[in-house]
């Protein structure tokens, strides 16, 4: 059993649907959708099901921070 003190059962989740990872990064499914398929966030499939790792959130968003530090430094 999972106790959930702050947040949805969703935030404890190893594993998220594509839905559930576009509302934890704030953004619309269509968006996450696009990330998912061109490899920019990692997923994997469980059976038919794909499924986005809780922790490739994090690494995406570093990685989009790097990038945009690197960015700014150039321009």
């Amino acid at each position: 059993m999972i106790m959930v003190v702050d947040g949805d059962v969703s935030s404890q989740r190893l594993l998220l649907r594509v839905e559930e990872a576009a509302d934890r990064l704030g953004i619309g499914r269509s968006l996450m959708y696009r990330l998912v398929l061109s490899g920019e966030v990692e997923s994997i499939h469980v059976g038919r099901l794909r499924r986005v790792p809780a922790e490739c959130l994090e690494d995406a968003v570093e990685r989009l921070r790097r990038e945009q530090r690197t960015h700014d430094e150039v321009a």
